[in-house]
């Protein structure tokens, strides 16, 4: 009972207020138990709308980015569909009772083993797993009437293309490590045209196209794109931000870096309002870096909650993808004019990467964010090989 009761929350408080209005699609994630798809050391997290670390390097994805890609396949209770990237499989669990046939690949075997096991004895009788490299997909089953791809390839794969029916969808992140888009593509005439788009981050494709993958991370430059907000909106998304929650581009005459400032406002407590970005951020390279932005707020109440309260927070990850600490500027609350806040924030040996976060994080008021920035006070020499 107490997780149905989560269930729901997550389904009324988040993805409704997110946008997702396919009925089916919500009823999926209200009857789908997250918390048997994430490890034991995370349950407690289930059903807060978070991507979670499942060992292996993976993530189970958040579920408000979940429902979204189902929403945008337009699933049909005839669809045979292709996913790349099975995971913990509760993508593969949401599309179950809104399709015909789902096949999933997972590249890690030991993964794709553990959670084909959990998938039977959940009872999924119309999902059947194979371990595989997606880049190649799984031909035998073609065509396919969709294809979810749950990584990022920087390019895609020209197998996924052939394999997918003419008239049929495909929704896949495609871009740089840490700079994706989220797209949804029609085949027409032997081409994919795209329908659909908005900023994204994924874990990376990996196998074959990371092999062809032609931009490369380094962990020793970590950088803050658009972080004055002055790219112009694309399709309505704020560029290289991704995780797009009760915010949006304003012009602001006071602003300090430019016109334009990411304004986020809620008169609801609770109600998600965040934006993210990540980048590679290796502690092996750097020790120390310098956390920085211009704030302003108007009439931000002081929450019983510390968490849901106007920040800019850094936050650390290690290879595995788990979370490791963060640091933060602020809480901002009242009435704040535009002031630069800023703060040195040594970094884990350990991390790999790190997500900037910034919004009212479930506050009410409002808050505007610009020239959020992230430089480097101290390196290290490359370690040996």
């Amino acid at each position: 009972m107490r997780y149905r009761e989560q269930r729901w929350q997550l389904v009324e408080k988040v993805l409704r207020p997110g946008g997702i209005r396919d009925t089916r699609v919500l009823e999926a994630v209200q009857n789908t138990p997250r918390h048997e798809f994430v490890p034991e050391a995370v349950r407690d997290q289930a059903y807060l709308d978070r991507a979670l670390p499942i060992g292996d390097q993976q993530t189970i994805s958040s579920p408000f980015i979940v429902a979204l890609m189902t929403e945008i396949l337009k699933t049909k209770p005839t669809d045979k569909v292709l996913e790349i990237g099975t995971g913990s499989g509760y993508q593969a669990a949401i599309l179950s009772p809104l399709v015909a046939s789902v096949y999933t690949m997972e590249i890690v075997e030991e993964l794709q083993t553990r959670t084909a096991a959990l998938l039977q004895r959940l009872g999924y009788t119309n999902i059947f797993t194979r371990a595989g490299d997606g880049y190649q997909g799984w031909s035998e089953h073609a065509p396919y009437d969709k294809i979810i791809v749950t990584c990022s390839p920087d390019k895609i794969p020209q197998p996924l293309i052939d394999q997918l029916r003419e008239g049929g969808l495909m929704v896949i992140p495609v871009g740089e490590r840490y700079q994706q888009m989220l797209r949804c593509y029609r085949k027409v005439g032997q081409q994919l045209v795209n329908e659909y788009s908005r900023p994204t981050q994924f874990v990376p494709m990996i196998g074959l196209a990371e092999a062809r993958r032609e931009d490369k991370v380094d962990g020793s430059r970590p950088r803050i794109i658009n972080g004055d907000f002055e790219a112009e909106a694309r399709e309505s998304f704020i560029p290289s931000w991704y995780y797009e929650f009760g915010v949006k581009l304003k012009r602001d005459g006071l602003a300090p870096r430019g016109p334009q400032v990411a304004a986020f406002a809620s008169d609801k407590a609770g109600q998600p309002s965040m934006l993210l970005q990540g980048m590679p951020l290796d502690g092996r390279l750097v020790s120390k870096v310098l956390l920085s932005g211009w704030v302003t707020t108007r009439d931000v109440k002081l929450s019983q909650n510390w968490e849901e309260q106007p920040f800019i927070v850094l936050q650390f990850l290690n290879e595995d993808r788990n979370h490791i600490g963060y640091h933060w500027l602020g809480p901002f609350v009242g009435d704040l004019p535009w002031r630069r806040y800023e703060r040195e924030v040594p970094i884990p040996p350990e991390n790999r990467e790190a997500i900037v976060k910034i919004g009212l994080f479930g506050a009410i008021g409002a808050a505007s964010f610009d020239g959020i920035e992230i430089s480097v006070l101290a390196a290290k020499p490359p370690p040996a090989p």
